[in-house]
């Protein structure tokens, strides 16, 4: 699949998440929403990811953006990880992969730990696939990603 690019229209998903409910990204229309692909629960640097967005969850709510989190994990999964850390970012279960290939954020078995923010009209407007996985985008990263875009 050819890498998303800042400017595409954001590939249309419906994923089943946290809290018992279905996400679709039609649903986000007329919002700010970034999408955090990560590789896996209970991994390492995933926990600190999410966990940070927790002890910041007073600067997250002030980006006027929503935050989803997307990995191959099941729901199940996810309400296990969100339970025991506290979470405060829904966990969308993309089991067969998918709507991380859509977002070419898939390498061989593992999705790559990747940032989007797309705007009101669907629009990419930032993207950001890590190579390696070992670094993630902090509330101030996603903080300059949308004052970058307005």
């Amino acid at each position: 699949m050819p890498k998303l690019k800042v400017g595409d229209p954001a590939p249309d998903f419906e994923l089943p998440g946290t809290e018992g409910k279905t996400y679709r990204l039609s649903d986000y229309r007329g919002r700010k929403l970034i999408l955090a692909f990560y590789p896996g629960d209970f991994t390492a640097v995933c926990t600190k990811q999410f966990c940070s967005y927790r002890d910041e969850g007073e600067r997250l709510d002030s980006l006027g953006a929503e935050v989803l989190g997307i990995s191959s994990q099941s729901v199940d999964s996810h309400e296990r990880f969100v339970k025991e850390e506290s979470l405060n970012v829904p966990l969308l279960a993309d089991e067969d992969k998918q709507v991380a290939r859509a977002y070419g954020v898939v390498m061989g078995p593992m999705v790559r730990r990747s940032t989007f923010v797309i705007d009101e009209e669907g629009i990419v407007r930032h993207a950001k696939v890590s190579l390696t996985s070992l670094g993630y985008d902090s509330v101030g990263d996603l903080e300059q990603a949308l004052a970058s875009i307005g």
